[in-house]
């Protein structure tokens, strides 16, 4: 259904309005997720360099931990990197004042389910022809 032409208005002078509005931009820039995601991705990056050269100073001053732990940090902050980028690809859906309309994954609320209970719930919703 299109707005009549006193809506458009109305609506195009609040899109000013908050365009204008400085605090407004950047409470929505720190509620997005996408905006913390960047920021953890470029965090990561920066421990990963910093395992990096913890790496090379433990090679060249020849102390092995030092560079198993550099290593480790590395390895931990790419791993924090990977997490951080699937949670930026695949964001929860917030509605405020309202419900979601996808359900929660099993793995990050409720009971986990066993194999055995899938394959139990697979048995019972079999078709009735390969009892």
């Amino acid at each position: 259904m299109p707005l009549s032409e006193h809506e458009q208005r109305l609506f195009e002078q609040i899109e000013r309005s908050l365009a204008e509005d400085p605090k407004f931009a950047s409470a929505v820039r720190a509620s997005d997720p996408r905006f913390h995601a960047r920021r953890r991705l470029l965090v990561a990056a920066g421990v990963i360099i910093a395992g990096l050269a913890l790496l090379v100073y433990g090679a060249v001053i020849k102390t092995p931990p030092l560079a198993v732990a550099g290593f480790v940090v590395m390895l931990a902050s790419a791993a924090f990197a990977v997490q951080s980028h699937r949670r930026a690809q695949s964001p929860d859906l917030h509605v405020v004042g309202g419900t979601t309309s996808r359900r929660p994954r099993s793995g990050r609320s409720g009971r986990r389910r066993s194999i055995l209970d899938r394959m139990e719930d697979r048995w019972r919703q079999r078709p009735e022809g390969h009892r």
